[in-house]
């Protein structure tokens, strides 16, 4: 049995997390903590530390896992590019599963963008639709943020890949890419019903990354895509 600590447990996400592993015989949550809470002793619990809370908390909490020699899922959108080298950095000595979106369906998203990129040639001009919640801070979201990255490393980094942000109402997720030409169009939409996707596969994170040594993962490792 694979023990996990959460943080924002209180949030939407990190309650779902920890409800969703309850009902897994394979996981034991040992600790969950919020604003308020011992992050340290919390983190000292587990096996694997899992963190969708905020930039500045997740890089405080990147130290606590580093020092205490703790694996830890990563699924906060938002860092920034000085984040981005800091997790990158303590990967070589914890193993860490970092990944704009822990979705399944969303994995598989990029790779079907990415074959899209490749078999669509130079007439096709590419655009992003992406829709959340209102409370959602970051805007583009890390997942528009990967699907522009993507087509970019396969067609060019000097394209224009513009992307439109929505918030509104109570949406869980919603990004559509579009490849359109003067002859066609293709759309490639995924839509999130409940944040469960995501939870699910922050779950499935930690069960791959707990026993590796050092190293920085995303969801195509856990999923062998």
């Amino acid at each position: 049995m694979i023990k996990i600590c959460v943080s924002g447990s209180e949030g939407k996400m990190g309650s779902r997390i920890i409800d969703l592993a309850k009902e897994d015989p394979g996981l034991e949550v040992t600790a969950g903590f919020d604003l308020d809470g011992n992050a340290e002793l919390s983190i000292a619990t587990c096996e694997c530390f899992i963190d969708f809370t905020s930039p500045k908390a997740t890089i405080e909490h990147l130290g606590l896992c580093e020092r205490l020699k703790k694996p830890m899922v990563i699924g906060t959108t938002g860092l920034s590019e000085e984040d981005n080298a800091r997790i990158k950095e303590a990967s070589n000595h914890i193993p860490i599963v970092f990944s704009p979106n822990m979705s399944v369906g969303v994995n598989l998203l990029f790779k079907l963008v990415e074959e899209a990129s490749k078999v669509l040639g130079e007439d096709y001009e590419v655009s992003i639709v992406e829709a959340h919640h209102v409370e959602k801070k970051d805007a583009p979201s890390g997942t528009a943020k990967e699907l522009a990255k993507i087509v970019k490393s396969v067609k060019s980094d000097n394209i224009d890949v513009p992307i439109d942000s929505i918030r509104e109402g109570e949406i869980v997720g919603e990004h559509t890419i579009t490849f359109e030409s003067d002859f066609d169009l293709i759309e490639i939409t995924h839509s999130a019903k409940t944040r469960d996707i995501l939870a699910k596969g922050a779950l499935e994170a930690a069960k791959f990354v707990v026993g590796k040594k050092q190293g920085l993962f995303t969801m195509k490792d856990v999923l062998a895509l």
